[in-house]
């Protein structure tokens, strides 16, 4: 069953990837931060978003990487 506070949770960890994209957090780390094991988590995440927390990320990156060569950034 989907609750408003799992909502609240991926939601968290969404904000959480996008504004730390450099500094490639893992599992643990975003799992720590919404309060969660990271085996609950993960299946949580998948659940809510339809990917991965990693694969999530590995979309996040390929995102920053193509805006920022776009805005002329040097590779």
């Amino acid at each position: 069953m989907l609750s408003t506070i799992d909502f609240a949770r991926i939601e968290r960890a969404i904000h959480y990837l996008d504004e730390h994209v450099a500094e490639q957090p893992g599992l643990t780390d975003v799992a720590a931060r919404i309060g969660m094991s990271e085996f609950h988590f993960q299946r949580l995440f998948r659940r809510w978003a339809g990917v991965s927390p990693k694969r999530f990320l590995q979309f996040a990156t390929a995102t920053t990487a193509a805006d920022q060569l776009l805005a002329g950034a040097s590779t």
